[in-house]
């Protein structure tokens, strides 16, 4: 499929399923934008896309902070003047329990990412979505459709459920304009998130993705998902919003 002249915004694309998009989209040429909190990772992504013919606008920026969330948008629009795909794939973990008493602290951080980060950029940029008849694809996760096994991913679990809803919730209220919202959730992807959150070996019972119990005893690559983002946000889904592809090599299902 071809995103020609297409603009994407990509969130959380300094590595992972992120990285994979951005490079997988400017091979079908498109423009992207890639946002991330650490500049050296998103230039190494940056680096892969020109490979590819596109040189993409790169924005360090934190969406927990409301004034870099104005300026994605703003420095997106300045360079591109549109936005026709939004991938909102920002998203942290942190190990805290009820019991070991960090559970707040670690809510309030995964919150303000992973959820509230992504309403407001999804805020901010539907205007502009509004304009192109474009869409929006979350990447949320398996984690939100059912109990965490490990106590210790509750506040992960929380922000990705409740991610769920919110791509119900903004599919409702943009369809009259032409838009398109949906979600996907992974199961085992293999990308840097366990050790961004710190993982401890006495902390868990799962230290590596490959732990990870599926019914296709396989766990996904990025890339993956990222072709699953591209079919979606494409013309061959013009009928699809407010649905959530869950793609975990049947991991719900053990």
């Amino acid at each position: 499929m071809s995103f020609a002249e297409k603009v994407v915004l990509i969130i959380g694309a300094s590595s992972g399923i992120g990285a994979s998009t951005a490079i997988e989209y400017t091979k079908e040429g498109a423009k992207v934008a890639i946002v991330g909190r650490k500049e050296d990772k998103l230039q190494i992504v940056a680096t892969e896309c020109k490979e590819n013919g596109q040189d993409p606008l790169v924005i360090k920026a934190d969406i927990s902070i409301d004034d870099d969330v104005t300026r994605i948008v703003q420095e997106t629009i300045s360079k591109y003047g549109k936005i026709d795909i939004l991938v909102n794939n920002a998203g942290i973990g942190r190990f805290a329990s009820i019991l070991k008493g960090n559970l707040m602290n670690a809510f309030d951080e995964i919150i303000n990412t992973n959820l509230r980060g992504i309403m407001k950029v999804t805020t901010l940029v539907a205007p502009h979505i509004i304009k192109t008849k474009g869409n929006i694809v979350n990447i949320s996760s398996v984690a939100g459709q059912a109990v965490p096994k490990n106590p210790l991913m509750t506040s992960y679990a929380i922000s990705k459920a409740g991610l769920d809803i919110f791509t119900k919730a903004a599919a409702v209220e943009l369809a009259p304009h032409g838009v398109r919202v949906n979600a996907i959730s992974p199961g085992p992807v293999y990308t840097d998130i366990l050790k961004n959150a710190g993982l401890k070996p006495d902390e868990a019972t799962i230290k590596s993705f490959d732990q990870i119990k599926t019914a296709l005893n396989r766990v996904s690559t990025p890339e993956e998902v990222a072709n699953m983002i591209m079919y979606l946000s494409g013309d061959k889904c013009i009928g699809v919003t407010g649905s959530n592809f869950v793609l975990d090599n049947g991991a719900l299902l053990t």
